[in-house]
Order: structure tokens, then C-alpha cells, then sequence
């Protein structure tokens, strides 16, 4: 299936940060099958007449797929030509990721051991597949180059934010990881260039309510009881901008962009607060200055205290943008 639409609609697959049972397809040329459930009825006599009705545009693809017995069932059953329709079950198979220019940055290598491998993600490279970057993530980059194929998120960094992100490297401890972000058991830091407000008040806690609605891209914040919080600290003033520390206390959908906004002072580079504004996905001149700087926790098999730091530095304006 090769069109970015199908890739959109498809439903990711089950070997996920999300704790799903393992795809009973392995991960092929560091991508995991793509897991589609059928819908509760329909007029299809068989599952292949489904995909195609579904999916009209890739019939060609499908049929070939079906074929080569590259699509099945959650028993790991190749689906056939007549293999029949049966409601709310799974189906798997293999994606043609969309051909994807190169994002022209390098990730970098912080810590590996046997359990975890810890990258420096930079701007502008997706966490893990999602829409229109597949092959461009960190994900799929480092199963290709290192040769890890189970390597897994323990968590994500938007795809605009660079910095600290980290893996498990074997499935039989994912969940261990896993279950520290959980339980808000990760001490997380980041940076942010921002504007300077003198009449702004910091250290400040930011506590709200965020919504983020599927299918839209920006999240919003609502009346209600607060679901995030977050520390707003100032490091370091230059003319007119400002570094700051943010440390989040949870973890919702661009939380940090949010509250840096309704703080007045919108992070340098966003795009999409206070306001949208579109910008190319191959135009690399303006980065988000936010910085996952460091994770902090103990260790769940060993107790041990880790703590990873990223490397990287954000970029101060040449010329400190105006006031949003």
C-alpha cells in the first residue's frame, strides 16, 4: 500500500509504546506491520474484497501483497483470495512507506547498554512513524543503522522538539521502562529561547486543562479541572530574549508550547502558538527552541540513579522576533 492517504488511515502497529500484544508479522527492514481491524459489517464476501473497497487505489499492490501471502490474520494466518470476511478482526500487513526526502540531520548516541539505548534526537526528525514521516523518524533510522530491530520508544518527543529520547533495546524489558513515565516516576527537563518579559513573575506554575481532539493539529486549553502542569524558570536574559527551564509534571500534547503562550511569551520557532502558521516541510530555517534536556530516574532492574543530558544547544535569533 503505497499512498501517504492509506498510510494515514491505517492504525498503527501493535508493537508500540502503548503495551499492545506483539504484531504476529516481525519487523521488517526496521518497520513494524500495520495492524487494520475490519468494521462491524459490510457487504464484502471475502477480506481482500474489503482492502480493495477500502483502499480502491492500491488494488494492485493489495492483490500482490495477498499474493506473496504478505497479509494476515491476528493468528498469523496468510489471508487469501478467499479467505472470508469476518467482522471486528485483525488484519496485518506490511506498509510501502511514502518516498520521503532525507530530514539533514544526524542523531546522536548518548548511552547504550543491553537494556537501553539513549539518543540525542535533533529538530525536525519524527520520534517514531507517524503521517508523512516513516522512514524519516528516529525510530526506523536507528533499527536500520544499528541493527536493533525491537528496538522501542519508552517515550516521544514531538517531531519539532530535539533532544533526550529513549529506547529499549530488548522487548523483555519494554514494559519495565515503560511503566516509569506511567507513573510520573521521570524527572524531565527541558529548555526554551523565548522573549524576555520583565513584568512576568518566574519561577511561575502553569496548571490547566489541555485537550487535543484527533484529526486536529493544534491542542487547546479548556474550562475544567487541570490535567497539566508544568514549571516555567528563568535561566538567562540576552537584550530582549530569554532562556528558561520548563519541567513538566505530566506529559500532555504540546504542554509546554501551550503554557510557555498563555505565559505571553510563546517559544521562539512555534508555529503553532499562540497562532498557526503553515510552514514547508522541507523548510529547516527556523527550529523550535525547545530542548528535552535531560531525564532523570531510577533505574527499575538495577535501582541504579540514571540521568541522561543532551549535547545539543538551542540557537538564540539572530534579531528577537516581536511580540505574539
Amino acid at each position: 500500500m503505497g499512498s501517504r492517504q492509506v498510510n494515514a488511515e491505517l492504525q498503527t502497529s501493535c508493537t508500540t509504546v502503548d503495551g499492545v500484544p506483539d504484531a504476529p508479522l516481525p519487523i521488517r527492514d526496521g518497520l513494524n506491520p500495520t495492524r487494520l481491524r475490519t468494521p462491524d459489517d459490510g457487504p464484502w464476501p471475502t477480506v481482500l474484497e474489503y482492502l480493495v473497497g477500502r483502499f480502491p487505489h492500491d488494488e494492485t499492490r493489495l492483490r500482490e501483497k495477498v499474493a506473496a501471502r504478505e497479509v494476515v490474520d491476528e493468528r498469523g494466518h496468510p489471508v487469501t483470495e478467499s479467505t472470508v470476511f469476518v467482522p471486528r478482526r485483525d488484519v496485518y500487513l506490511y506498509r510501502d512507506p511514502p518516498v520521503e526526502s532525507r530530514v539533514p540531520f544526524e542523531i546522536e548516541i548518548l548511552h547504550r547498554d543491553e537494556n537501553l539505548l539513549v539518543a540525542d534526537k535533533p529538530h525536525f526528525l519524527a520520534s517514531t512513524p507517524r503521517g508523512a514521516y516513516i522512514v524519516e523518524s528516529a525510530l526506523v533510522r536507528l533499527r536500520r543503522s544499528l541493527g536493533l530491530p525491537d528496538l522501542t520508544p519508552v517515550h516521544r518527543l514531538d517531531r519539532l522538539t530535539a533532544g533526550v529520547l529513549i529506547f529499549t533495546v530488548r522487548r523483555e524489558v519494554r514494559r519495565d521502562y515503560q511503566s516509569l513515565f506511567d507513573r510520573r516516576e521521570v524527572r524531565k527537563e527541558y529548555e526554551a529561547l523565548a522573549r524576555h518579559d520583565p513584568e512576568l513573575t518566574l519561577p511561575a506554575t502553569v496548571r490547566s486543562r489541555i485537550v487535543k481532539q484527533r484529526g486536529v493539529l493544534k491542542a487547546f486549553e479548556t474550562e475544567g479541572p487541570a490535567n497539566s502542569e508544568s514549571r516555567i524558570e528563568l535561566l538567562e536574559i540576552r537584550d530582549s530574549a530569554a532562556r528558561y527551564r520548563l519541567l513538566p509534571h505530566t506529559g500532555k500534547t504540546h504542554q509546554l508550547r501551550l503554557h510557555m503562550s498563555a505565559l505571553g511569551i510563546p517559544i521562539f520557532g512555534d508555529n503553532f502558538y499562540p497562532d498557526f502558521y503553515d510552514v514547508a516541510g522541507d523548510d529547516y530555517s527556523t527550529p523550535l527552541r525547545l530542548l528535552a534536556r535531560s531525564v532523570e530516574f531510577t533505574d527499575p532492574l538495577s535501582g541504579a540513579h540514571r540521568r541522561f543530558v543532551s549535547e545539543r544547544t538551542l540557537m538564540w535569533p539572530a534579531s528577537t522576533p516581536p511580540a505574539q
